[in-house]
Parts: structure tokens; sequence; C-alpha cells
């Protein structure tokens, strides 16, 4: 007999998102994914600068605001035809890749963290076993005999008081958590301390941004950052070196406690290694480009159909089979409409055709997120697409994390894994801290190309666009910590005519398109094992390995400020 289990909303994401199961014999045999409020930010564009864009995108997410701003301007720059100094590209690089450290360490251990770790289960941890595990494969300071005291009898308190703050309503004591005590006693150590170095991640990002969340110092046609050695009002050495040591401070975070922590985990849950897979065509595109013609990039792009080890590399922003073969699907999304176009010609017309109770059969349009398509099949976008597509292609530094990943889970487990098992639920875990890696080092490979061309005397920041009479259209692509964005804008006479967004969570919370193909999503929860319907843990496991933003998926906006939706939690 089938039971329905409806999650409603999926919470430690960023957004609104629905997810609703057909479980038989403990099993998920069917799954839909429902963003709940609507996007009109492209709306609100049109008309408008198109040196203005970026400024208005940032606002899709309150998280996700670099990436959007990046992505905007590079669009308009490709329909100019536009190159950027090489200044700009590096500023912007360290920006993005600071941002994506920060992304990346937050999802692990504040929003998926605590579906693998019981917190509770941490007040039996001897603190003097836990901290000679942890000696066994990293040698990080921060797991001490006192620290992890400190840490066990802070939670303690917390306990005995009532107040367990963001811990509350775990799934404390779930037959599906695994971790022996210790080793959720220094996962707790490290939630903690992972507040501190994400915050520094980010102070990279407004020391050369002005401020963040929402930068300020980009422009269509390179940086507005003042750069002047021996100013003390502008970039100077003194602001470079102090961003050095703050990359160097967060890249031993990464190597010495994130990638080790993701290894550990995997090991005492091997069974979800072949859970979550879903969906194996993966897309990735280049980005971090080390020219002022974006002809070379230190991260890969590819395209890997069904799985297969064949690679479609993508080298270019201006690759043409993206251009072509990228397109959405309305069928099954509350737009008016039942088409499937690529982004230049798609429209943001809204159509809400009515609720889903959770007692219904699925109707034939259930979510406002579109469905975008590569060559009319679902893909998978994020750190598994990037780092398969790098493996399989000999990216070193994918190869380099990876194999040191492979590693440490066998140190710690004495597990033999592949790059295979990345295909599932755990997979995209440790692809995320593998790429966390690659771009802590990266981010200071780019600061040393900074710091290098600034003392052969460069210091442009800027090439001033110039618009033409006439019909212009750009792309731009960013590989975000979700995966692929790509903003799609057609300008008219120096005006934005149309603007489309296609974010990583459209890819990957997508709904079914006119072909009834399920989404990423969708797919990888097909096969989940849930012990209980009523605390369906196994599920929310597999959704937040996508790292799911919601609200860039879709954005709710009303001219009239009238109420759009409501939603209650029960």
């Amino acid at each position: 007999m089938s039971t329905r289990v409806t999650i409603d909303p999926i919470t430690r994401i960023e957004g609104h998102l629905r997810i609703d199961l057909e479980v038989e014999g403990g099993t998920v045999h069917k799954a839909y994914s429902s963003g709940t409020m609507w996007r009109g930010i492209e709306v609100i564009l049109q008309g408008r600068d198109p040196r203005d864009a970026w400024v208005f995108t940032q606002r899709i997410c309150g998280v996700c605001t670099t990436v959007h701003a990046i992505a905007s301007v590079r669009s308009v720059e490709n329909a100019l035809g536009l190159e950027v100094p090489l200044n700009a590209q590096l500023i912007r690089n360290i920006i993005v890749a600071a941002h994506a450290q920060h992304d990346h360490m937050v999802h692990f251990y504040h929003l998926s963290a605590l579906d693998w770790v019981d917190v509770v289960s941490a007040l039996k941890a001897d603190p003097a076993r836990a901290s000679a595990l942890a000696a066994s494969f990293t040698d990080w300071p921060g797991n001490s005999v006192q620290q992890l005291t400190a840490v066990k009898e802070k939670v303690a308190a917390f306990v005995k008081a009532g107040q367990l703050g963001p811990f509350t309503n775990g799934y404390w004591g779930h037959p599906a958590m695994k971790l022996p005590p210790e080793v959720n006693l220094l996962a707790v150590a490290h939630y903690l301390q992972a507040l501190d170095v994400q915050r520094k991640a980010n102070q990279v990002v407004a020391m050369l941004g002005s401020k963040t969340p929402n930068i300020q110092n980009l422009a269509v046609g390179g940086v507005a950052n003042a750069i002047n050695l021996d100013n003390p009002a502008t970039l100077n050495m003194e602001k470079l070196y102090a961003i050095k040591s703050t990359l160097e401070e967060i890249q031993a975070f990464i190597t010495q406690v994130y990638l080790p922590d993701v290894a550990a985990v995997a090991g005492f849950y091997p069974d979800w290694l072949s859970y979550g897979a879903g969906v194996t065509n993966y897309l990735a595109v280049p980005d971090l480009p080390t020219d002022a013609r974006m002809t070379a990039f230190d991260l890969p792009g590819g395209v890997i159909m069904a799985g297969r080890p064949g690679v479609q590399q993508v080298t270019s922003w201006n690759d043409d089979y993206l251009k072509r073969n990228v397109t959405e699907s309305i069928a099954r999304s509350y737009y008016d409409g039942a088409w499937t176009r690529g982004p230049w010609e798609g429209e943001t017309v809204p159509r809400y055709t009515g609720d889903w109770k959770p007692e219904s059969p699925a109707p034939e349009k259930y979510s406002w997120v579109k469905a975008p398509r590569l060559e009319g099949k679902p893909m998978q976008v994020g750190p598994l697409a990037q780092v398969l597509v790098g493996y399989l292609t000999g990216h070193p530094l994918t190869v380099k994390y990876t194999q040191a990943a492979i590693a440490a889970v066998k140190a710690i487990h004495h597990i033999d894994l592949k790059p295979a098992h990345l295909h599932s639920t755990l997979g995209r875990h440790a692809a995320r801290a593998i790429r966390c890696a690659m771009l802590g080092e990266l981010s200071l490979k780019h600061w040393g190309l900074l710091a290098e061309n600034l003392g052969k005397g460069d210091v442009s920041t800027f090439n001033p666009p110039t618009f033409p009479k006439g019909e212009i259209r750009g792309v731009g692509f960013h590989e975000a910590p979700r995966g692929v964005l790509s903003h799609w804008c057609v300008i008219q006479d120096g005006a934005i005519k149309n603007y489309q967004a296609v974010v990583p969570s459209t890819w990957n919370a997508g709904p079914r398109d006119d072909k009834d193909q399920p989404g990423p999503y969708e797919a990888s929860l097909v096969g989940n094992p849930i012990a209980d319907p009523k605390l369906p843990l196994e599920a929310l496991r597999t959704v937040h390995s996508f790292d799911p933003c919601l609200a860039c998926a879709i954005h709710t906006h009303d001219a009239d400020g009238a109420e759009v939706s409501q939603v209650k939690v029960g």
C-alpha cells in the first residue's frame, strides 16, 4: 500500500520548497518537487538600463547575491563583446571563490550536517577518546581535549536549560542516525568553529566588494575598486596581505577539518553512497578566467550524459552548443502556456492554477519553478557535476583533491572508494568539499596573479561599455556554489527588452516537463529508504545534498503589494 508523505516547507534551505513522496514498503517510488513562491525579477528588469541589472539581480536571493551580480555583468559584457581588464577579472575571481567557500561551509555544517549528526548523542562522548580519534586523521589544533570538553559542557548547558536553539526539533535518536558519540562531539565542535571561519570568508568578499551581502564594486566593464598601493583609502598592499592571510586561514580549515569530516561521515554511512543518484546527466561551465579576453579558465566545464565516462568539454562562455540547446519547459509550471523555449525567447507570465492538497493526486501544473533542459534532457548541476567533469578530463586540482578525499575515507574507515561512488547523496557532499578545497587553493593563486600584475604597474580595472542601436543578445555564465548559473539578456537600443535567469536550483529542483521527465530532485529521491513516514529524515538527506536555493529558482513580487500566497507551518 502506498503512503503519501508531504514535507512542506523543507527547512534548512533558502526559499520555499515542498516535496511530495509516494512510499511503498519503506522505499520512495515517486517524488514531486514544488517551488511554492513566484520569481518576478525578470519582469522588474524590462525597460531598464543594462548597466543597472546586476544591482537588481543580487536581490533574487539573500544568500546568492554575489553570484547573480557576476552572471549579470557577464551577460551584458557578452552581448557587447566587451573585454574586462585582468585586474578586474582577478578581483572578481577572488570574490566569487571566497563567497563559494563561505557557502559550501555553511551548507555542510549549518544546513545539512544535522541530517547525519545526532547532537544530543554528543553528551555521551568521551572528549579524550574524541580527541584521540581526530588526531588519527588530522592535525587540526581545534580538536584538543580541553576544547572538546568545553563544547560538551556547552551542549549540556543548552539541554539542561531547554535552549537548544538551532538544534531544536532535530531527528535525535532516529534509527537512521549512526555516528558514534565521539564523532558527533567532533561534528558539533566543528559546527561551532565553522561559524567563525565562514564569517572570515565573507570578510574577504566585503574587503573587495565593499559590503556583503549585495556587493557594490561591480560594473559592466570591470570593477570599481580604486588601486593605489601607497594610498590607505584604496586597495593597497596592507589590504591585499590581510586578504591573503585570511584566505590561508580558511584553506587550513577546509583541508584539515571540512574534507576529513565529510570523509568521516561517509564511512559511517556507506549505504548512502548508493542512494540518491537520480539524473546522471551532468552540466558544468568553466569559470575563474585568467585572462582579459576570457579564453582561459582555472575551473573546468563540460557535459556528461547518462553517467558515461566521455565528457563533451565546454571551454568557453561563447559555446554555441549551450546557446542552442539550453531550453526551459513550463508544461508543469505555474506560467501561462505549455511551451519549451530558449531563455532569450522565454517569458515570465504567471498563471496560478490552484493549490495542491496533500490528499489529491499531482495536478498538471504544480510548481513555480520552470524545467530547464539541455538537448531536451534533464541535467544535474552543482559541485558534483564539476568534479566529475574535472576528474574525467584529468583536471589536476580536481584529481588531487578527489584522491585526497578517497584517501581520507580509507585512512579513517579502511574502505576503498571509487570515483563512481560520487553518483550518490553523499557523493554530492564529497564533491562540494573537494570543490571548496580547490577554490581555496585557486583563490590564493589568483591573489598571487593580482599582486604580480599590480607589481608590473598595471592598475586598470574598467573598460567603459558603449551600447549600439538595434538588438543585441548576451548570456553570462557562472559556476556558482550550487552549479551552473546563467543570465540571458536581450537589449534593444540600450534598454533591456527581455531578461531570464536560469539558476542552479531551477535545473535541479524543476518539475516534470512536457515529456514527463522528472527533474533531478524528483529522480534522486526514487529508491530512497524511509524508515518512518512521519519522520522522513532520509528524504531530507537527499534533498539537502543539492543545497537547495528556491529563492533563486523562484522569487515573489507583486507591483501592487497584494498578497500572493500564504504559507502555514503546522
